[in-house]
């Protein structure tokens, strides 16, 4: 497999960690027996942290869609490069760090750090119109 191939995986695996750390948080607020029943009532309030990973969860969301398509569309179309391997690895350097970034409350950095993965989308993308190799 190719490197923009294995870290579409690497991927999948930080979106799975991403569901189970909310779950995990918010585990810990309602208790097992609320989580084990019906959850007809809505429960404590959700916390701070718990909050922050379920939105870092959906921002992640809206971008992987995107790059699993660009990576798949670059080995299917034969247009994988340095480009689409820097692009790659940046992308998911950056998602991964997000994530604290984003549960420490951390400003302006988890910004930056979402636009630094947002450029390396930006860098497949780039490579797939053939203007750069």
């Amino acid at each position: 497999m190719s490197t923009e191939l294995n870290l579409a995986v690497v991927m999948l695996i930080v979106a799975i960690i991403q569901v189970l750390l909310p779950a995990f948080f918010r585990n810990g607020e309602t208790g097992l027996d609320y989580n084990a029943g019906a959850r007809d009532e809505a429960g404590p309030p959700v916390g701070i942290i718990t909050a922050r990973l379920q939105r870092a969860q959906r921002n992640l969301y809206e971008t992987l869609p995107l790059f699993l398509a660009a990576v798949l569309i670059a080995h299917i179309a034969g247009r994988e490069s340095g480009l689409t391997t820097a692009g790659a690895w940046i992308y998911v350097i950056g998602r991964i760090f997000y994530i604290p970034a984003y549960a420490f409350g951390i400003p302006y950095v988890r910004s930056l750090i979402w636009v630094v993965s947002l450029a390396g989308l930006g860098m497949i993308i780039l490579a797939l119109t053939g203007l750069f190799v």
